[in-house]
């Protein structure tokens, strides 16, 4: 019987070829993209000419350069254009300006984007070059320097987000919620992230705000809300936060229209918190029945049912019938919408990452870098967010309809005469 024996160093030898395969095959595509980018840009341009002939022509080819891909480090050298036409208003130059390759870029929209996100899991800013030369082939933007002017660019990016006009977005259900860190470097010891996500009347997830503040008060949270409304933010519907943030108060002064929802996780583990171990499990299956009820009046109840249980630890049932209000707002929304508006974990599992690496490094060195490194990772994250369930009701909600236990309600002649 002939048996074959694999070769380890052939097999390692045809693994590396596969890389260079693959890394010259992108090359190929890489030139061949430019080359037609240039052509289309010519051919847009064939009838203008002057007494030297045509106004836009080749140009030759730039002095190659190395650019950092996910497949690896590359070489290319894209085709250059001489563009003689004069804009006729302020008599500048046109320039042709590739948006596949733009001028002096050295690595791809994704390695920039995985260099935070590395950062963020706690790869120290020293270890970016051993780390990541071995695997895109090269040194080339990956220095520790590099990544300190990244996130200098990152603390400006934030800014700019954080200024941009808000009037032509509408988010009609938000969550709020305050991310806190340690910090290294400098006098502060610790940083609380504010951080708003709301969802758009065609149900996207979006970062709506990311603000630094101060163990989460009211007057950092009415400074934030403030500065929303001031670029044009309409009042939320609904939000979605824990119970002891400042935001409630200062939400009833900027936003007194909008609807306060308790987050159910954080609000569970504060009435377990409450309870002796001994009866725990039992409580944590009776406040699922709450939340998880099929229609608001079997949630009263259900309530109702777990204060006379656990009427003997009075602090726990004081923290479910003081809230009560709050609790139960989601159900005066689309059924397919609760499982969005009873917790704020679309901002929590979106931290995750900023929590591993705090554990790691102690947080980050300052303030500032913690608040670009948030924004970031967001940044990062948003375009894997899914839109909420059966998004063509959030515009319903938003323009008044009403829902009850989950359900929309039609309005009929009668009933608008009244």
């Amino acid at each position: 019987m002939l048996r074959i024996v694999p070769d380890e160093d052939l097999r390692e030898e045809l693994a590396l070829a596969l890389d260079e395969i693959c890394r010259r095959g992108a090359e190929r595509m890489l030139a061949a993209a430019l080359e037609a980018e240039v052509d289309a840009y010519l051919d847009r341009h064939r009838t203008g000419r002057d007494e030297r002939g045509l106004l836009v022509v080749r140009n030759g080819r730039a002095r190659a350069r190395s650019v950092v891909t996910a497949v690896g480090a590359i070489e290319v050298s894209a085709p250059r254009v001489n563009d003689r036409r004069r804009d006729p208003a302020t008599g500048d130059r046109h320039r042709f300006r590739s948006s596949i390759l733009p001028p002096y870029v050295r690595r791809s929209p994704k390695v920039v984007e995985v260099l935070p996100l590395l950062y963020l899991h706690g790869l120290s800013s020293k270890d970016f070059v051993p780390a990541l030369a071995g695997f895109f082939g090269t040194e080339a933007g990956l220095s520790p320097s590099a990544i300190t002017r990244l996130t200098t660019n990152w603390s400006a990016e934030r800014e700019a987000f954080m200024a941009r006009d808000l009037s032509k977005v509408d988010y009609v259900y938000v969550w709020v919620d305050g991310v806190h860190f340690s910090v290294r470097l400098g006098d502060d010891e610790h940083l609380c992230v504010l951080v708003m996500m709301g969802v758009r009347t065609d149900g996207r997830k979006e970062l709506v705000a990311l603000a630094d503040g101060y163990r989460e008060s009211t007057e950092s949270w009415a400074e934030l809300l403030r500065g929303c409304r001031r670029r044009g933010m309409r009042a939320p519907a609904l939000a979605t936060g824990d119970g002891a943030l400042g935001f409630w108060a200062a939400c009833r002064d900027v936003f007194p229209e909008t609807r306060h929802q308790r987050d159910w996780v954080h609000k569970a583990a504060n009435v377990l918190d409450a309870l002796p171990a001994s009866v725990q499990a039992q409580a944590r299956r009776a406040l699922r029945e709450i939340w998880d009820a099929e229609d608001k009046d079997h949630a009263e109840r259900a309530l109702d049912r777990f204060c006379s249980d656990f009427a003997k630890w009075p602090k726990a049932v004081a923290k479910l019938t003081g809230d009560r209000e709050a609790l139960l707002a989601f159900y005066d929304y689309p059924v397919q919408h609760w499982i969005h508006l009873r917790t704020s974990n679309p901002i929590e599992s979106t931290f995750a990452p900023v929590r591993a690496r705090t554990d790691l490094t102690k947080g980050p060195g300052s303030r500032e870098a913690g608040l670009a490194m948030c924004f970031k990772l967001i940044e990062a994250a948003e375009g894997r967010w899914r839109r909420v369930n059966a998004p063509e009701l959030v515009a319903l909600v938003r323009a008044g309809a009403k829902f009850v236990n989950g359900r929309l309600v039609e309005r009929t002649d009668r009933e608008d005469a009244a």
